[in-house]
């Protein structure tokens, strides 16, 4: 060979490294594994050299290089920075990880200007928020995780999930992600099926989501529904917290649907059996029974003699001697044994009494004594009407004539 065919050689191998720049995309192969922690890639074209560091030969964590590439091996690479100074000895800073990362990130880009969604793994829970691998690092605050605040994220990790991208920002590595959205947008379509199809009046199943001191939120299948504390039990219920489970599977009956507010109150108890069905034969006239003081009024104590069936003592069955207030010889939640006086259950009502089960004492004056004068049946009549006046026929199930009766009675009879 020539001296001149020499020169023209080496013009060309030096024009040739010239055009490796920071940021081409260059293909190499792999001609030796440097102390395991390093590939030594000769450059295609361009008659030179470059070093693929081990945490730039992959996107995921290499423990040992050998495992991910071996000599002879083709890469796709892209440029990072220049070793040296030198043109003839100089080499390059290559990696495999970042060309990858730059796919992926305008693969993200696509999606994300065509408004479709992505599928990852939460890799970590830091403070904020969830770390995801998306091929690159994303990231979902803590506010665009779910739809309701959850104290404890670590619930999440090693879940995949499906998101909607939020924030993308290449040049800084940034990735904001919203898991929230997705399932907003899901609980919106099942919610629109749920109310296309749910009838006030039927009964459905649906599972406990979340309880408040005021009642229940029941998931219907993406569409939550409220059972109020009064809707939970035929019994009294202080807390639904006493009676229901976060998870539990429940019969619901569909009370209202407000389509224009979305929401839908449901009740439990009307799907249980009616505690006052067959009360004339678990409480026929006559019968001694066993029952705890539930309220207590100023003309008597509402004692529940089965779970949501409650009885009238009227102040004058308390006992046999005068009492001013069933306070002075009872009180809430006290157990006392009744015996039945009257059963009306199509009004859902008991009169009970307390006294016909205990001796009258000997020489003592029975409070129920007839007045003598049309002045002292007066007199009694204003005070049984102001000490019924709180008690609303709707709430106790008996009449003005139920809660003073017996008194009018003795007052006809003592003037005959």
């Amino acid at each position: 060979m020539s001296e001149n065919n020499e020169n023209a050689d080496l013009l060309n191998a030096l024009n040739s490294v010239e055009e490796v720049k920071i940021g081409d995309v260059v293909k190499g192969e792999v001609l030796a594994i440097d102390d395991d922690k390093q590939a030594i890639v000769g450059i295609e074209g361009a008659g030179i050299e470059g070093v693929v560091p081990q945490k730039e030969i992959s996107t995921k964590p290499v423990d040992d290089i050998k495992d991910v590439v071996k000599v002879g091996d083709k890469l796709d690479l892209v440029v990072i920075s220049r070793i040296g100074n030198d043109k003839e000895g100089g080499s390059y800073l290559l990696s495999v990880r970042r060309l990858a990362a730059r796919k992926i990130w305008d693969d993200i880009q696509k999606e994300f200007e065509a408004g479709h969604t992505l599928t990852a793994p939460v890799t970590q829970v830091v403070k904020g928020g969830l770390v995801v691998d998306a091929g690159v690092r994303g990231f979902v605050p803590a506010s665009m995780i779910t739809d309701h605040f959850v104290e404890d994220l670590n619930q999440f990790k090693d879940q995949t999930l499906e998101f909607k991208i939020v924030e993308i920002e290449p040049s800084e590595n940034r990735l904001i992600l919203s898991h929230r959205a997705i399932v907003e947008a899901q609980k919106a379509e099942s919610r629109e099926k749920i109310m296309e199809t749910l009838k006030v009046g039927e009964v459905v199943e649906g599972t406990v989501a979340r309880l408040t001191d005021f009642g229940a939120f029941v998931d219907l299948g993406g569409v939550d529904g409220l059972v109020h504390v009064s809707e939970i039990s035929f019994e009294r219920v202080a807390k639904p917290s006493n009676v229901l489970k976060v998870g539990e599977k429940v019969n619901v009956k569909v009370l209202s649907i407000d389509e224009e507010r979305n929401r839908i109150s449901l009740s439990i108890k009307q799907t249980l059996p009616e505690p006052w069905d067959g009360i004339e034969e678990k409480a026929p006239e006559g019968a001694v029974l066993e029952g705890t003081v539930k309220r207590l009024t100023s003309f008597g104590a509402f004692v529940e003699v089965f779970p949501g069936v409650e009885g009238l003592v009227h102040i004058s069955q308390i006992a046999h001697e005068h009492i001013a207030t069933p306070n002075d010889v009872l009180k809430t939640g006290q157990t006392v044994n009744v015996k039945v006086l009257e059963v009306h259950p199509e009004e859902h009502r008991l009169a009970l009494s307390i006294k016909a089960l205990i001796e009258k004492p000997a020489g003592s004056e029975d409070n129920e004594a007839p007045k003598s004068n049309k002045s002292s049946r007066r007199n009694n009549n204003e005070v049984n009407e102001r000490s019924t006046a709180n008690a609303p026929e709707e709430d106790t199930g008996f009449t003005l004539g139920d809660l003073i009766g017996d008194q009018l009675k003795n007052d006809d009879d003592s003037e005959k």
